[in-house]
């Protein structure tokens, strides 16, 4: 049998991957995570179940379907930011070229909800998030010349991390995206934002 070249070869992958996570999670939000099984999504995306173990080592990972893309374009756009440009500017322009869009996807809500409301999925998420925080801080670690546990990259990846959480659901998400990363960018504005002391003058 004559093989496919490289590239149809992986455009039916890819598309087949995405007929698999595109069911699943038809199906999730339907009847809920825990009362769908691996069959019922097979049959639902007309492949066998081995098929679908192919792309996915499991069931939680149906959901988090681009999760490796997602850490892949993390780090790139750090490693390969343009000449001049600071580690956070890039991670910024980075959120709001390619999350902001799906902040505003009609299935967001739901799909926030589904997570939230499934242990195994928010535990899956957690560990998930972790990994790339790692990642993340080892590659920005890399730009400065430091160690890839350095404590300030891991702590700037964590926080660039948790800026879509925080400021989902604000009415102007861009801005709170920008307001967030002008604090990464310049610290804590400490005479402006805290309180004065009691008894101070």
């Amino acid at each position: 049998m004559t093989e496919l070249p490289v590239g149809r070869r992986e455009r039916k992958k890819a598309a087949t991957r995405q007929s698999i996570a595109d069911a699943a999670l038809r199906l999730f939000l339907a009847q809920g995570y825990d009362r769908v099984s691996i069959r019922d999504i097979a049959d639902a995306a007309d492949v066998s179940t081995t098929t679908l173990f192919k792309h996915f080592p499991g069931k939680e990972a149906l959901v988090f379907d681009q999760d490796e893309d997602k850490e892949a374009e993390l780090t790139a756009a750090v490693r390969q930011r343009p000449a001049g440009r600071s580690v956070v500017d890039a991670l910024r322009d980075h959120i709001l070229t390619v999350w902001l869009p799906h902040a505003t996807h009609p299935q967001m809500a739901e799909f926030t909800g589904l997570v939230s409301s499934t242990p195994a999925l928010r535990a899956y998420g957690e560990q998930m998030w972790t990994r790339h925080t790692t990642a993340l801080g080892a590659a920005i670690a890399a730009e400065c010349g430091a160690a890839p546990d350095d404590l300030a990259c891991l702590a700037l990846a964590r926080f660039a991390l948790d800026v879509p959480a925080l400021v989902r659901g604000r009415a102007d998400p861009e801005r709170a995206v920008e307001e967030v990363f002008a604090i990464l960018a310049h610290g804590w504005l400490a005479a402006d934002r805290e309180p004065p002391r009691r008894g101070a003058i």
